[in-house]
Parts: C-alpha cells; sequence; structure tokens
C-alpha cells in the first residue's frame, strides 16, 4: 500500500513541477514573507503546512496542535480554537533566517480540492448562512452591484447572495471588493512554483492520503485524521452532485470562464475539466 502511495506522490509532484516549468517564468524569484504568509509551522514534528481553505484546513490544523502537544486529541478542539486562537505560527512570523532553514529542512505539505468543489463549498459556507463578516463586506458589495431593483433589505444586510451573483464578481475584473482567501487560486495562496513542496494530498483521498503523511512524519500511532464535519455539521458536505447543481445555474460562457479562472490550478493538480 505505501509503495502505491510514494508512486502517487511522485506522479503529482512531477505534474506540479512540469505545469511550474511550463507556464511560470519565475522559478528564480526570492521568497518573500509574503509568499509563505498562508503557511504553518509545527515545529517539534518540522511540518510546514499550506493553508487552502474548504480543503480540510481546520482538521489538518487540529492535528498540527496535537503534534505540537497544544491538545491530547483533535476532538477536544474547538473551530474558534482553530481558527481564531492563534496556537499556531505562521512562517511569515519568523526573520529571513527562520523562514529559509524551515523551507529547507521541513516536510512541505499542502492539501487541495477540485476548484469548482472548492468554490461552491466556499460559497455555501459563506453566503448561505448567517455571517456577521462575508454579508456586510462581500454580500452588500455583490448585490449593489449585480442585482437589479435590490431591495433596500438585501443592500443593508447583504444577505442572500445568489450563486449566480457571485460568480459574477468573481470574474469581474473591476471587482467591487477584493479576493478572499476561500476563493482564491493555490497558486496563489501557496506558491507552488517557488516552494517546492514534499507531499501534495487531495481532499477527494483524504483520509488515505493524511494518514500517509502522518505515518512518514512519524507522528504518534494514535494519531489519525479527524473525519467529523466542521461546520454546519448536519449538513451534506459538497460532493460533485451538489457541485453541478450550483453550477447549472450558470450560462455556458460563465460556466467556461469560471474554469479559465482555475485553469492553472486544474492544470497543476491534475484534476479534469467538469
Amino acid at each position: 500500500k505505501w509503495k502505491s502511495l510514494y508512486q502517487i506522490q511522485r506522479e503529482r509532484k512531477r505534474i506540479m513541477r512540469e505545469t511550474c516549468s511550463k507556464y511560470k517564468s519565475n522559478n528564480r524569484r526570492i521568497i518573500t514573507p509574503y509568499h509563505v504568509s498562508r503557511i504553518f509551522v509545527e515545529d517539534k514534528y518540522r511540518v510546514l503546512y499550506c493553508e487552502v481553505p474548504k480543503a480540510g484546513c481546520s482538521n489538518w490544523k487540529r492535528v498540527l496542535m496535537v503534534l505540537n502537544g497544544l491538545a491530547s486529541s483533535t476532538k477536544d478542539i474547538q473551530h474558534n480554537t482553530v481558527h481564531y486562537g492563534n496556537y499556531l505560527k505562521r512562517l511569515d512570523g519568523f526573520d529571513h533566517k527562520g523562514i529559509y532553514h524551515r523551507l529547507n529542512t521541513y516536510t512541505k505539505m499542502l492539501f487541495i480540492r477540485e476548484p469548482f468543489e472548492k468554490l461552491v463549498s466556499a460559497f455555501r459556507d459563506k453566503f448561505e448562512h448567517p455571517n456577521n463578516y462575508y454579508h456586510p463586506v462581500f454580500g452588500k458589495a455583490i448585490i449593489s452591484r449585480y442585482r437589479v431593483n435590490a431591495t433596500k433589505e438585501a443592500l443593508r444586510t447583504g444577505s442572500g447572495v445568489k450563486f449566480k451573483e457571485f460568480v459574477q464578481y468573481l470574474l469581474d475584473v473591476h471587482r467591487p471588493v477584493g479576493m478572499d482567501i476561500h476563493w482564491d487560486h493555490v497558486n496563489r495562496l501557496c506558491s507552488p512554483c517557488l516552494i517546492d513542496y514534499d507531499f501534495v494530498g487531495k481532499f477527494e483521498s483524504m483520509e488515505e492520503d493524511a494518514n500517509f503523511f502522518l505515518h512518514l512524519i512519524g507522528a504518534p500511532q494514535n494519531l489519525t485524521f479527524p473525519k467529523f464535519k466542521d461546520r454546519h455539521s448536519n449538513e451534506e458536505r459538497t460532493t460533485t452532485k451538489i457541485t453541478q447543481q450550483y453550477f447549472a445555474q450558470l450560462s455556458p460562457s460563465q460556466r467556461q470562464r469560471s474554469y479559465d479562472f482555475y485553469y492553472m490550478d486544474y492544470l497543476m493538480f491534475n484534476y479534469s475539466k467538469p
């Protein structure tokens, strides 16, 4: 079993490197704190984890906290503790020497997810549930720009953004509000053409990939990747089928443009065109 998992890793890294050398001229660029601002550090087992939202990041942070001795079990760690507790260090918090030392000697990993599925998962999480950040900041701007005859109430609260409106915002070169890590490209978040990741896991094979990674770094035997769904746990996870239902609301040209938007992620991580 390990043998086939090693093989899968080699293949994923090969495709990633080939895509980089074909499309990216920045192979020689200097790595700045900005490039490593999404990377979490676990010094005990010497792990660097680049956070990709909606690809198991909450549970990965729980695992890092357990590895670090900050908790005895992943089950005991609440969502807010994971994301707002500041228990984990980020790589950009170290000086130049500290950053380079860790990049050169730690095991660097990232986990990714099919881009459209990740996008729908982010939309459902941020816009279909009460949210006191995404509705006022993104929702208001999206509704006022893309909804004809929006009600006063919708403009006031920013709630009730439709998927089609959200995609209009995403594809607009003159976006009324900036990008957000939940729907940005993995390529931008983790700079895989600048940072040579040792391990590339996929959300679609999370359990197998995650436990293989834990085996590789020599993690305690009893530590396995948690299976629980972190938010809105009574709701079904975003599946291929659910993703198709959302994309069915778009015009063919919007679907094509969405694919073009995530083209590098599709290519680099070997996902087939939906």
